[in-house]
């Protein structure tokens, strides 16, 4: 713990040279979360050894005119968060760089994050969440000579924990403005292309069947006018073993890999429709070969969320799909090579004044997804697979929304939600049952004075499988901007086994005081997959008091 009040120190001693009057400035922030795990007798939870644990992140960068600096220093004492990567661990400095940057050029040494198109091919960035801190480092450079086009370039070795992958990466990507070229004033016209290269040695397999460099290539193009838009983008890795559990690297398995992404839709004042459809086959990609489908997402390039609705509902998440890139082929009751499906997503505003949009207004959401297999032959014994490029094969997920919003008066605020989800957990997370599951959530706002307000919310799921039945409630009361409490419950009263019918239950307050805010819970966690922004982690079931404090300067 001492090296946790040396960071806080470090982040005092740097707001106090923002203060001083110099040329320079410096900014960044600290970010602290600790928990005390204790025995739960009524989940048969034995709390870890240490029980005490914390993630701390300390960045601070320094700026004058077109240059910047900066460092990041992480501390996990006495070891990460429960089910966090296991190279995080003790305390040093996990990142750093130096940026120079004008109307023109943009360069930077040392560790930094890039996208390429939808990030498909590559994504580096950092999600504390998740614990996904996948920055690349060596040196990236962003060419603009004109508003129509910018070049990027890029070499490195990707982070994992407090070292780096023994891997090459190397990296190119070219925007190209078509309708700042032809002068299109109401039209939006672009092409872009990307190169990335993984370059391994596998010392493991001395004579493999595959080169030590992986080669992966990308082409898109987006189109907007008025309220339509449209964009499209093809994805090609060329031969590469494909692994299809951690640290097995398989000299007799090798096959290309390619993705397919497009996505269209039309918005006016009021409405907004949106579609969005994805194949992907043997698009899993790794720093490094063996890391391929680690339970920690150390060590990936690529960045492949699971395209559904983002649920702000607990019981919404409990089924949620996991995107499926890879390739698993462990048994004849499980074969897949990737994934194919898509989603679509409707809004409608009633208006103000009209029958069902009353004094306030209404508004309505509606949103379906749809993920299967693909469709082909697939040879167990041989370890082959020969798939057809748009048929669909066993369903994985299905799910639909529907979401009313409605204010009925300047204090009052109510939403409603009805959710159907089919998950195959077999095919998904290749454990075992097929649910579906239903699910109702409803919740008020009243607001009381300037800043007072109280949210009620109230769930349930009907699920016909797994663990069956669930109820939850939420209750959080703002007594000022500052200043709020909650308190929450999941109850599994329906489970098959009544030793099993287990209460999930949190409370804690949150405080702001300018740029610091600090929140206490104290409660349990159920275990399963936590997600953000469509990427997933598992994380195990516990109790404890956990705490959460973040500064900015």
């Amino acid at each position: 713990m001492k090296k946790i009040a040396c960071l806080i120190s470090l982040c005092a001693m740097a707001v106090s040279a923002q203060e001083k009057t110099n040329p320079f400035s410096v900014f960044g922030g600290l970010e602290s979360n600790s928990t005390w795990y204790m025995n739960d007798p009524g989940l048969n939870v034995v709390h870890p050894d240490p029980a005490i644990r914390s993630n701390n992140y300390l960045f601070v960068n320094g700026k004058y005119k077109g240059w910047t600096a900066g460092i990041q220093v992480e501390s996990y004492e006495d070891k990460a968060l429960l089910n966090y990567n296991p190279r995080y661990i003790d305390t040093d400095v996990a990142t750093y760089y130096v940026q120079y940057k004008n109307d023109m050029i943009d360069i930077t040494a040392g560790y930094f994050y890039e996208q390429f198109g939808s990030g498909l091919l590559l994504r580096s960035w950092e999600d504390r969440q998740l614990g996904i801190n996948n920055a690349l480092r060596g040196g990236r450079i962003v060419f603009t000579p004109w508003n129509w086009l910018q070049i990027k370039g890029l070499y490195g070795r990707q982070r994992t924990g407090f070292t780096v992958a023994d891997s090459d990466i190397y990296g190119t990507d070219l925007e190209l403005g078509l309708g700042d070229i032809f002068g299109f004033t109401t039209t939006e016209l672009s092409i872009g292309g990307s190169y990335v290269g993984r370059d391994q040695k596998v010392l493991t397999i001395p004579d493999p069947n595959f080169r030590d460099r992986t080669d992966a290539y990308a082409a898109r193009i987006n189109f907007g006018h008025g309220g339509f838009y449209a964009s499209g983008e093809y994805d090609y890795k060329s031969d590469d073993a494909v692994v299809e559990k951690q640290d097995q690297v398989r000299n007799n398995f090798v096959k290309p890999g390619q993705a397919l992404l497009v996505n269209m839709g039309y918005t006016k004042k009021g409405f907004g429709i949106d579609g969005t459809f994805r194949r992907l086959e043997n698009m899993s990609f790794y720093s490094e070969r063996e890391a391929a489908k680690n339970a920690f997402n150390d060590r990936i390039i690529n960045y492949i969320p699971g395209l559904t609705k983002q649920q702000h509902y607990n019981l919404a998440n409990i089924y949620v799909y996991q995107a499926q890139p890879g390739v698993a082929m462990p048994d004849y009751t499980v074969l897949k090579a990737g994934e194919i499906g898509g989603q679509v997503d409707i809004f409608y505003n009633f208006k103000k004044g009209s029958k069902l949009g009353g004094k306030h207004g209404t508004k309505i959401a509606l949103n379906y997804s749809e993920w299967h297999a693909l469709s082909g032959d697939y040879y167990l014994p041989a370890k082959d697979y020969n798939v057809d490029f748009l048929a669909f094969g066993k369903k994985y997920f299905s799910e639909y929304n529907v979401e009313i919003d409605k204010r009925w008066t300047d204090r009052w605020h109510t939403m409603f939600a009805y959710i159907h989800q089919y998950n195959n957990l077999k095919l998904v997370q290749e454990t075992y049952d097929i649910v579906n599951a239903d699910i109702v959530a409803a919740e008020t706002t009243i607001k009381f004075g300037k800043s007072r307000s109280i949210r009620v919310v109230g769930e349930h799921i009907w699920a016909d499988a797994d663990k069956k039945n669930w109820a939850a409630g939420t209750v959080e009361f703002n007594v000022n901007p500052k200043l709020s409490f909650y308190t929450n419950d999941m109850w599994n009263y329906g489970n098959d086994d009544p030793d099993a019918r287990n209460h999930y239950y949190n409370f804690g307050t949150a405080f702001r005081y300018k740029s610091i805010r600090a929140a206490l819970n104290y409660g349990r966690q159920r275990g399963g997959l936590v997600c953000v922004g469509g990427v997933c982690r598992f994380v195990p079931e516990s109790s404890g008091l956990s705490l959460s404090v973040n500064a900015a300067f």
